[in-house]
């Protein structure tokens, strides 16, 4: 795809014009991709702690094992 800027008026100077394709440019410019998402079940504190042992047949057995 070409693109074309074409001055309608005035006399520009090449300074001004390479700074209207600048600022241009600059306004085209995809915005950088944001950062990727860190997982937080790593920095959960509850990760670490214990499941809540649950009565039943064996429970006692089940209590020592992590």
């Amino acid at each position: 795809m070409s693109h074309h800027l074409r001055i309608v008026r005035g006399d520009a100077t090449p300074e001004e014009i390479a700074a209207l394709v600048a600022v241009l440019a600059v306004r085209r410019a995809q915005p950088p991709p944001p950062p990727p998402r860190r997982s937080r079940t790593w920095r959960n504190p509850a990760r670490t702690m214990r499941n809540p042992l649950a009565p039943g047949k064996s429970a006692w057995r089940m209590s020592a094992l992590p």
